[in-house]
C-alpha cells in the first residue's frame, strides 16, 4: 500500500509538472529546444584603474582593472606583484590592508595570511554594463542628511 501511494504521488507530481511546464522559467526564455538562442553579449571589464567609492562600511574594494589571466594558486598570487607592501612604491597600486597580514588570532605575519590569499573571494572586477535589477540602496550618510533636514516632530 505504501509503495502504491508513493507511485501515485510521483505520477501526480509529474502530471502537475507537465501541466505547468510552459510557466517554468528557463535560461532559454521560452525558445523551443530545437531552435537556437541568441546569446547575450559578454560585457567588458572596466579597466580604467580609477578607485571606486564603497557603498557601505567594511565593503571590500572592487578591482578597477581586468584580472584576466592572473595566476592565483598555492604557489603564485599575481595580485601581490603590485599590491604587496614591498611592491606598492614601484607599481603605485594601493597596498592590501594590514588585516590581510593577520592570522585568525590577530597575530601579524610577514607574508599575506592564507585566509586572505585568494583575492577574488571578496574583491571582484566591475563590468561596463547597466544593472539588470534596479538598486534602491540608500547610503547611511544620505539617510542621516535627510533626517537632519527634517524639522523635529515629522
Amino acid at each position: 500500500m505504501k509503495s502504491f501511494l508513493t507511485l501515485f504521488s510521483s505520477a501526480l507530481l509529474l502530471l502537475t509538472a507537465f501541466a505547468f511546464a510552459d510557466e517554468i522559467a528557463t535560461m532559454r526564455d521560452k525558445v523551443a529546444i530545437d531552435q537556437d538562442v541568441n546569446p547575450q553579449y559578454i560585457p567588458k571589464v572596466t579597466n580604467d584603474d580609477i578607485k571606486q567609492a564603497r557603498n557601505y562600511p567594511m565593503q571590500p574594494p572592487v578591482i578597477p582593472h581586468t584580472d584576466r589571466n592572473y595566476e592565483v594558486n598555492l604557489n603564485v598570487n599575481k595580485c601581490m606583484s603590485c599590491h604587496a607592501r614591498n611592491r606598492t612604491g614601484d607599481s603605485q597600486a594601493p597596498m592590501v590592508s594590514v588585516t590581510h597580514y593577520m592570522d585568525r588570532d590577530g597575530n601579524f605575519l610577514a607574508e599575506i595570511s592564507p585566509r586572505r590569499y585568494f583575492c577574488n573571494q571578496c574583491h571582484v572586477p566591475q563590468l561596463d554594463t547597466q544593472p539588470k535589477v534596479d538598486n534602491e540602496f540608500v547610503d547611511m550618510h544620505k539617510i542621516m542628511a535627510e533626517k537632519a533636514a527634517k524639522p523635529e516632530g515629522q
